[in-house]
């Protein structure tokens, strides 16, 4: 078995290689292919691909795009191109026919070797995406023209990083003729039955109190609030008679342990990430950082206090009437660009100065005023 850090580190790698590999070679390919023939607006597609590199929540975010295509266009059939870290969301999202791995070689052959009515890439800034759309034997190609890649594309879309992911998305529908919508209805994910029964087992029935499901997890240090502060979150809400359950992977059981304490559940390591949707379908409240699992939450219409700094609020800040944004809007932050963090010089003081009390009373006002028989709120997508 692959010790917790080392396989972190493994990840990374890859990743930044991948990164560097776009860089280079993904620039050459995007500015050598030649350039797709811009054409008229799209017709009824019977066969769509939709092309979805990266972390779990870029995918999240995506669902209420494809959820909509499939509304305008029943009749299509939607194959979805994604990464293995990130291809099981789409398995939360029944009005997908078929997914297909972006890093499994046999795949990504059979894709290339295909044909479609219409591909959509989502990808955002890296071009080998938009190098795979080009090469795909397809009319029609969508995607975001941010660089080189607008080269490959029949219908190039602008991006914003002003704009809300959501809407973000559905940008790449205007060349369809779907209008944007003013909202977006939650929730819009659907976790599989035996996930749901395996969160009953872990669970067992909620408390009076409610649940308070914490991710303590990040993709990278500048984005963790740290462990004894959740810590002590944990034991407030606990002396408050809240069950605390901490998510995450196995690089985050350490935490866990430290969170929940004697009072919580530490179920962090010990489940997949389709089970781990299960869990926090059960919350009252879900608190995370900027992550996939925030994301996550989002889409199942579990109230959310997320904690911001590094991260563009405008573009990955929940947008529901439950959800609650704590952000010190240092004048250093938000620093992250593309998917990108630069090492942070102050030690990440954005996330440090939020204080626990902040984050306590938000959990609570959220739980002292949440109605469980109303209906989740739709998520706002004006700018």
């Amino acid at each position: 078995m692959i010790p917790d850090g080392l396989r972190i580190l493994k990840t990374a790698s890859r990743i930044a290689f991948l990164k560097k590999t776009d860089s280079l070679i993904g620039r050459v390919m995007a500015t050598c292919l030649p350039v797709a023939g811009r054409q008229g607006l799209v017709g009824a597609p019977c066969r769509v691909l939709v092309i979805r590199p990266g972390g779990v929540g870029d995918a999240v975010l995506l669902v209420p795009t494809l959820v909509a295509l499939k509304a305008r266009h029943p009749e299509a059939s939607i194959t979805v191109l994604a990464e293995r870290r990130n291809a099981v969301i789409f398995e939360l999202c029944p009005v997908i026919d078929q997914i297909l791995h972006y890093d499994k070689p046999r795949e990504l052959q059979a894709v290339i070797r295909g044909r479609y009515d219409l591909v959509i890439d989502t990808e955002q800034w890296h071009r080998m995406s938009a190098v795979v759309a080009r090469l795909v034997r397809s009319k029609v190609k969508i995607g975001f023209g941010t660089n080189e890649r607008i080269r490959l594309f029949t219908h190039p879309v602008d991006y914003s990083h002003d704009d809300y992911e959501v809407l973000s998305f559905f940008r790449l529908l205007e060349p369809m003729g779907i209008a944007l919508p003013g909202i977006s209805p939650v929730p819009f994910l659907t976790v599989p039955g035996p996930s749901r029964r395996r969160a009953d087992q872990l669970l067992g029935p909620n408390p009076p109190g409610g649940l308070v499901v914490i991710f303590p997890g990040a993709s990278i240090p500048e984005r963790r609030w740290g462990a004894d502060r959740f810590g002590k979150l944990a034991r407030r809400l606990a002396g408050e008679g809240r069950l605390v359950v901490v998510v995450g992977g196995r690089e985050d059981a350490a935490d866990g342990n430290i969170i929940a304490g004697a009072s919580g559940l530490n179920l962090a390591g010990q489940t997949s990430l389709v089970e781990t949707a299960a869990i926090v379908d059960r919350a009252a409240v879900l608190v995370s950082g900027d992550s996939g699992i925030l994301h996550l939450g989002v889409g199942l219409g579990v109230p959310t206090v997320s904690l911001f700094g590094p991260g563009r609020q405008k573009k990955w800040g929940p947008r529901g009437e439950s959800d609650r944004i704590l952000n010190h809007e240092l004048p250093c932050s938000p620093c992250t660009t593309f998917g990108s963090t630069p090492p942070c010089p102050y030690q990440a003081r954005c996330l440090a100065e939020i204080s626990v009390d902040e984050v306590f009373g938000a959990v609570m006002r959220l739980l002292e005023g949440r109605n469980s028989e109303t209906a989740t709120k739709p998520l706002t997508l004006q700018r």
